[in-house]
């Protein structure tokens, strides 16, 4: 796992612009994301993984990332990764007590704290509210100080309930929930929610209870960001294969295949929340499942 320097070109949705602003870079083995998965069954995904989405060797390339998403009255955060300084001692080691220049890459696109009119959160793991909030001396504090946090009202809710027995869950809320909710910064919504003329939540879940994705939508161009509806392009050709980072490995299939029927032969492009960059492509029916092609063509600069 490395730290990236760079943040992403831009993608034009009509009147829309969307940037990505990398936090990690991840290449994982297949078998990692797939426990279930043979090299046998795999190796032909390679043709249309390469050299995008999987590295010479196999091992699949995937990043921790926000969405700068702009529309022309807001700018929106999709999604704020890890954070610095977060004590994350089970699951990926490399997400405990992270460094990295995220607000400086912000900053690179002309996006100070204080420009974020709103933060929108997929659902509530780690490495997706990180940034809500940063320390401030010993006190965690939202990051972006006048932005709206939405929250789909299920998702908050499950995770508050379960924080009392799940100590790393507690740990979450308190480092990057809670500090945005005690300033009042936090507004619970339907999994449904239109969130603008261009941008509104999809209910999508099996992840986690509540997870959603962001659709935007504007001169008649589609996108939609997965969120953790799949994790690598990979899952196109294996939506049934249980991933161990599904909170239910069955809801999470179905999630996966609500999601591959809905935006298959679309022309919607998708914009992956952990897919290497260029991130964007789109799905396509391929027999009894789907593949996934990146988008080069609506990469500016």
């Amino acid at each position: 796992m490395t730290a990236s320097s760079s943040a992403g070109p831009t993608i034009r949705i009509g009147d829309v612009t969307v940037q990505r602003v990398d936090e990690l870079v991840l290449p994982t083995s297949v078998r990692w994301l797939l426990p279930d998965a043979t090299r046998e069954e795999t190796a032909p995904c390679s043709e249309w993984l390469q050299p995008h989405f999987q590295n010479a060797d196999g091992f699949l390339l995937q990043s921790i990332h926000t969405f700068v998403v702009k529309t022309p009255t807001a700018v929106m955060l999709v999604d704020t990764g890890v954070g610095n300084g977060k004590e994350r001692t089970g699951g990926i080691p490399q997400f405990h007590h992270l460094d990295t220049p995220y607000l400086e890459r912000l900053a690179a696109l002309g996006v100070t704290p204080e420009a974020v009119d709103l933060v929108l959160c997929t659902h509530i793991h780690g490495d997706h509210c990180g940034w809500n909030a940063r320390l401030d001396g010993d006190r965690w504090v939202p990051t972006f100080p006048r932005a709206r946090h939405l929250f789909a009202r299920p998702e908050y809710e499950y995770w508050t309930s379960v924080a009392p027995e799940q100590p790393a869950t507690a740990q979450l809320l308190a480092d990057s929930i809670r500090p945005v909710v005690d300033a009042g910064l936090a507004t619970f919504v339907a999994v449904d929610h239109v969130v603008s003329p261009e941008v509104r939540l999809v209910p999508m879940h099996g992840h986690t209870p509540g997870h959603v994705c962001i659709e935007i939508e504007s001169r008649g161009v589609r996108a939609v960001i997965t969120g953790d509806v799949m994790h690598s392009p990979i899952q196109c050709a294996f939506p049934d294969l249980a991933s161990g980072l599904d909170r239910d490995k069955a809801a999470g299939a179905a999630g996966r295949r609500a999601f591959l029927a809905r935006y298959a032969d679309t022309g919607t492009l998708v914009l992956g929340s952990h897919f290497g960059a260029p991130s964007a492509g789109r799905i396509t029916k391929d027999g009894d499942a789907w593949r996934f092609d990146a988008a080069l063509d609506v990469i500016e600069g």
